[in-house]
């Protein structure tokens, strides 16, 4: 132990065991075991620069993949076996268009649905701004009459409570009157209760 003591720290020490004047040798291998130059093709900004050119392919062929779809939404492809039926269902729609001759009565027939129709699109075709303001509107709709309800009810209930505090004096005073000896005058109580009785039946 003691002869441990003396030799000194060991190897793991570190910078402190080397002392004040020594310093770590700087060894180039060691560093170009992490990232290459430019020159071996493995640089971090090279890397980059192949990604960025991936994505850029990568996104190239979206596009064109996307206009193709697009190309062929607009192109009639009818399947072989039912060519000839729209064909000729086309040949009528032309027909009809070229010739303004029809009867008025279909033509009004025809103007009156196109109109129910134009309308219910309309209806269904609202913007969400004005389905918004609908909502709005019907929620304060709502908001104002359960208002006036409240305030009715609340109305009624001063009045019956107004009411009550009446009667209830009223009866109070009769109930209260005493005679010149300071007794109470029973013929008015009884009085009272006798129209009491009376209201009640």
């Amino acid at each position: 132990m003691a002869a441990a003591r003396r030799q000194g720290p060991g190897p793991a020490a570190g910078a402190a065991a080397r002392g004040p004047g020594r310093k770590r040798r700087w060894r180039p291998v060691l560093l170009r075991s992490v990232v290459g130059s430019v020159q071996e093709g493995r640089g971090f900004a090279f890397r980059r620069k192949q990604k960025i050119e991936r994505q850029y392919r990568k996104l190239l062929k979206k596009r064109r993949q996307v206009h193709s779809q697009q190309d062929d939404q607009f192109t009639d492809t009818y399947p072989e076996h039912l060519k000839h039926l729209y064909l000729a269902e086309e040949e009528k729609l032309k027909k009809r268009r070229r010739t303004p001759n029809d009867s008025v009565s279909s033509e009004e027939k025809l103007n009156n649905a196109a109109e129910s129709v134009g309308t219910q699109e309309k209806v269904r075709n609202k913007t969400s701004n004005q389905k918004a303001k609908e909502d709005y509107e019907k929620i304060k709709a709502e908001h104002a009459r359960k208002k006036e309800e409240a305030e009715k009810r609340k109305q009624q209930r001063e009045e019956a409570q107004r009411l009550y505090k009446k009667k209830k004096m009223e009866a109070y005073k009769i109930l209260s009157k005493k005679t010149k000896k300071g007794q109470p005058n029973l013929n008015l109580q009884v009085e009272f209760l006798l129209q009491k009785i009376q209201q009640n039946t």
